[in-house]
């Protein structure tokens, strides 16, 4: 995940990874979408079976926590070289000394008020099914007891707290609840001495010497990551998803092969998201801060921010709850999955402003959820505002209708296709509402005195 201070369009709208639309709303470096052409269908079945059901949840949480939460700051980024105008840093300091300061915020970091329970509380309350949270960022720094290195929660300010073995305790809240388990790890490792070497400066996010020149060195560090993965699947119960990021090291180039087929005797098929790189190992594709120009019809998430970084930032300007409805809608409706990003406080909480929005946005998906839920794509999936899902028949049909924040609703809605038959039903009622159909338009007259907001209705689709 990248930082969050400058508008690159460039990079999104020369893949068509996203509408021009999502385009203005993005900030920052972001992973390019995979092509569609470059999806390939898993040939395990029981992979196959977990990405249905996957694709049954809709709606989940990416947790980023770390080092650069205590500051509150762009995760990571800060501590590469790279010269661009999305990676801030303080500037009365050298670099070296800057990364010093950076690794010292781990004797800094101690999330006393640390609560997984009542995070995974607020994400059920959120009407949320599955989960991610982030163990290893680009930083190196470790959310949970690695045996492989001493950077990490477990080895500094909080050492002495029961629950310092942080990861553990976070999936053990969520998996209590019945979310769906996901377990991201960042393949780069800026604070491995076998990608970073210090005998070399650091010019890039790359590892900063020649492989050929130094091929022991990047063995040890192919060692040190499927160590960490194992570590990771053998040690911190049940998951459903691996979630690997830092695409500009691809699966081969640290034996991914290898790490899944073991991964995979302890969690039967596993889904492996090895971000844009393409091929077997990206089993469903994660376009970022984005959305699809155009419905899809293979695995995708989409992975944005609820603020504008991926981790806490001090007085954050959160998105409404009508605009969270809104993107999942459109993003279910085009045959995807919304991945939340959400940041805990360094005090190891989530903060009342999150909590009030998803509380509303969960209190919406308890009395129109069904047509978010278990859905599937239908042919004629939008129409202005309102977007279209269907039921896994076909027949069955949920139109939802997406203002925008602070407007009124109209009296009454239109939309062209998707001809009704029979009663039309607003879900937030539970009562039948008056249409007409002139031809190919349809006409939805809505009731008297319903609150402004996203609404949702389910018909039958009528035959031609």
């Amino acid at each position: 995940m990248k930082g969050i201070k400058q508008l690159i369009l460039s990079c999104m709208l020369g893949v068509g990874a996203v509408t021009p639309m999502q385009a203005q709303q993005v900030q920052g470096f972001v992973h390019e979408q995979s092509k569609a052409t470059d999806y390939v269908w898993p040939t395990d079945q029981q992979v196959l079976d977990k990405l249905d059901k996957w694709q049954d949840q809709k709606f989940g949480v990416l947790f980023h926590w770390g080092l650069y939460s205590v500051p509150g700051i762009v995760e990571s980024w800060s501590i590469c070289s790279e010269d661009v105008d999305w990676i801030p840093r303080d500037t009365t300091m050298t670099y070296e000394d800057y990364k010093k300061w950076y690794f010292g915020l781990k004797d800094k970091f101690n999330p006393v008020n640390f609560n997984p329970e009542q995070w995974a509380d607020v994400m059920q309350d959120a009407g949320m099914k599955y989960m991610i949270f982030t163990t290893k960022h680009h930083d190196g720094f470790c959310m949970f007891d690695s045996k492989y290195t001493d950077f990490s929660i477990a080895n500094g300010a909080f050492k002495d707290n029961p629950r310092k073995n942080v990861a553990y305790h976070v999936f053990d809240a969520f998996r209590k609840k019945g979310f769906m388990m996901g377990c991201y790890f960042s393949k780069p490792d800026w604070h491995c001495e076998w990608f970073w070497n210090p005998y070399y400066a650091t010019p890039n996010r790359r590892q900063n010497y020649k492989i050929e020149q130094h091929p022991d060195w990047w063995k040890n560090y192919q060692q040190f990551t499927e160590n960490q993965l194992n570590e990771l699947m053998t040690d911190y119960g049940s998951f459903d998803i691996l979630w690997l990021d830092g695409g500009w090291v691809t699966g081969d180039d640290v034996n991914l092969d290898r790490i899944l087929e073991k991964a995979r005797q302890t969690h039967p098929g596993l889904i492996a998201v090895d971000r844009s790189i393409r091929g077997k190992n990206e089993n469903y594709q994660t376009p970022e801060r984005g959305i699809p120009e155009t419905q899809l019809n293979y695995p995708w998430e989409s992975c944005i921010t609820l603020s504008n970084d991926w981790g806490w930032v001090p007085n954050a300007p959160y998105k409404s709850p009508e605009k969270v409805i809104a993107l999942l809608s459109e993003i279910v409706a085009k045959g995807g999955c919304f991945l939340l990003g959400v940041g805990p406080t360094p005090d190891g909480i989530i903060e009342q402003p999150v909590v009030e929005r998803l509380h509303k946005v969960g209190e919406w998906l308890r009395k129109n959820g069904e047509a978010i839920y278990n859905t599937r794509i239908t042919p004629v999936y939008n129409d202005g505002k309102t977007w279209f899902t269907a039921n896994k028949d076909g027949k069955t049909l949920y139109a939802i209708y997406t203002p925008a924040d602070g407007e009124t609703l109209p009296e009454t809605i239109t939309w062209k296709g998707n001809l009704p038959k029979g009663k039309m039903v607003l879900l937030a009622t539970g009562k039948k509402v008056k249409y007409r159909a002139e031809g190919e338009q349809v006409t939805v007259t809505l009731p008297k005195g319903l609150a402004d907001g996203p609404l949702a209705f389910r018909f039958e689709l009528k035959n031609k």
